[in-house]
C-alpha cells in the first residue's frame, strides 16, 4: 500500500452536512490508505476523523442573498487563501462537497493548477442554474450524484458522471435496522428550520391539526424543532393561533426529529431535505410550501419542474401529496393526512412507493464505499479496492 498511502488529497466542506459526509469518506479512504494524509475546509466531524482543517467551516453554513451578500468578503479571503495554499501544496485531489456558490469558483481555480477536481453531491443544476452543467463540465474531473435522475442531465456535457447512492441511507441505516413500533394515532408536524417557514407555514399546519382533532379526538401532535429560537417562534405563533397546549394535545421537542419519525403514523412536511429522512424511515408525509406570491412567481419561471419533494422527482410519480402555496390551507392538508392514516384511500400505496423510492436512491448499497471507490478511480491506475 506504499503507492496509495503516500497520496494527499483534500476534502472541502461548508455545511454541517457536507462536514458529515466528508469524515464519512476520510474513514472510508483511512480503511483502504491507512497513511493517506487528508486535509481541508470542514468542522468538527471531519476534525475528529482524522483530517487536517485548514478553514473551520462552522459558521459557514449561510443560507439567503442578503445573508450571503453579508460575507462576500470572507468568501474571497478564503478562495484566494485555499487557491494560494493548493498552488503551493499541490494536492493529489481535491474533493468538493455541496455548497455550490463557493465550491464551484474553487472548482475553477483548481483546475487551473492542474489538480484533479472531484464533486460529491451535484448542484441541483436539475431544478435551476442550468449554465453551471457547462462550467463543472469544464473543471471538474468526477462528478458523484446521490439522485437517480441526476446522471442524464448531464448527457453531451463530456462530465464523468457517475451515481453512487444518496449519503444519508447510510447515516440512516442503524435507525432502520429495530425500528420501533409506531404509534397509530401520533402525527407529527415538521413546519421547517428558517423563521420565513415557519411564519407562512405553520399557522395552515396548526389549524389542519385542529380539524383533523375535531373529526378523531384519539389523534395526538407532535412538533420536533431545529434549535431553542425556531422553539420559542412556534411558541409565539401557537399563542396567535390560539393554541392552548394545555387543552390541545400537541408537544413541542428540540433536536429528535428523526426519532420522531419513526414512532408517528404519518405527517405534514415542509419540503426539503426533511422530506427525504422521512421517506428513508418510512413516514408517509404530505407536502406543503408558502412563500411571498413574488417570490413564489419568480421561481416558477425559473425552476421547471413537476414535482417540489424529493420522492416524487426520484419516482417521478405522486409518492407524497403537495399543497404548495394557494393549496397549503388547512382543508388541503387535513384531507391529505386522513388519506394516508391507516384505513385511508392512498395508505398502502404510499407505502409501497416509499419502499420503492429506497430502493431508486441505493437502497442498501454503501453509498460511501460507493463514493470512496470512484474518489480512488481517479487517483490511481490500479486502486486499492474494499473485500466484496
Amino acid at each position: 500500500m506504499a503507492k496509495s498511502d503516500s497520496k494527499n488529497i483534500w476534502i472541502i466542506a461548508g455545511e454541517d452536512s457536507g462536514d458529515h459526509y466528508g469524515a464519512q469518506l476520510a474513514k472510508k479512504m483511512h480503511v483502504l490508505c491507512p497513511q493517506m494524509h487528508i486535509g481541508g475546509m470542514g468542522g468538527t466531524q471531519m476534525k475528529a476523523a482524522g483530517i487536517d482543517i485548514y478553514v473551520d467551516s462552522t459558521d459557514l453554513g449561510i443560507v439567503g442573498l442578503v445573508e450571503v451578500l453579508k460575507q462576500i468578503g470572507t468568501f474571497i479571503r478564503l478562495l484566494r487563501f485555499l487557491t494560494a495554499k493548493a498552488a503551493k501544496e499541490k494536492p493529489d485531489a481535491v474533493i468538493l462537497i455541496d455548497y455550490p456558490g463557493f465550491n464551484i469558483r474553487l472548482a475553477q481555480r483548481l483546475h487551473k493548477l492542474g489538480i484533479p477536481v472531484i464533486y460529491y453531491i451535484s448542484p441541483q443544476v436539475w431544478a435551476w442554474k442550468k449554465k453551471r452543467i457547462r462550467i463543472l463540465a469544464a473543471n471538474v474531473t468526477r462528478l458523484l450524484c446521490i439522485f437517480p435522475f441526476e446522471p442524464k442531465v448531464y448527457e453531451g456535457s463530456g462530465l464523468d458522471v457517475r451515481f453512487v447512492g444518496h449519503p444519508l441511507l447510510q447515516t440512516l441505516a442503524p435507525m432502520r435496522e429495530n425500528p420501533p413500533k409506531r404509534d397509530p394515532k401520533l402525527i407529527l408536524l415538521l413546519p421547517g428550520s428558517r423563521t420565513s417557514e415557519l411564519q407562512n407555514l405553520l399557522p395552515a399546519i396548526l389549524q389542519a391539526a385542529k380539524i383533523l382533532h375535531q373529526r378523531d379526538p384519539a389523534l395526538h401532535f407532535e412538533m420536533p424543532l431545529s434549535k431553542k429560537s425556531t422553539f420559542e417562534l412556534a411558541e409565539n405563533i401557537l399563542q396567535k393561533e390560539h393554541f392552548d397546549l394545555a387543552t390541545f394535545p400537541l408537544s413541542l421537542t428540540i433536536g429528535n426529529t428523526r426519532e420522531c419519525m419513526q414512532r408517528a403514523i404519518a405527517g405534514i412536511a415542509a419540503s426539503g431535505t426533511v422530506t427525504v429522512e422521512a421517506c428513508i424511515l418510512g413516514l408517509p408525509l404530505c407536502v406543503t410550501y408558502k412563500m411571498h406570491w413574488l417570490t413564489w412567481r419568480i421561481l416558477k419561471m425559473l425552476v421547471k419542474l413537476k414535482w417540489g419533494s424529493i420522492a416524487n422527482l426520484v419516482s417521478n410519480k405522486c409518492v407524497y401529496e403537495e399543497y404548495m402555496q394557494k393549496d397549503c390551507t388547512p382543508q388541503n392538508l387535513a384531507a391529505g393526512v386522513q388519506k394516508i392514516l391507516p384505513g385511508g384511500e392512498r395508505r398502502e400505496g404510499v407505502l409501497n412507493d416509499i419502499n420503492n423510492t429506497i430502493k431508486l436512491l441505493g437502497g442498501a448499497t454503501d453509498v460511501t464505499a460507493a463514493a470512496t471507490s470512484n474518489i480512488l478511480e481517479v487517483l490511481y491506475d490500479t486502486p486499492p479496492k474494499f473485500p466484496i
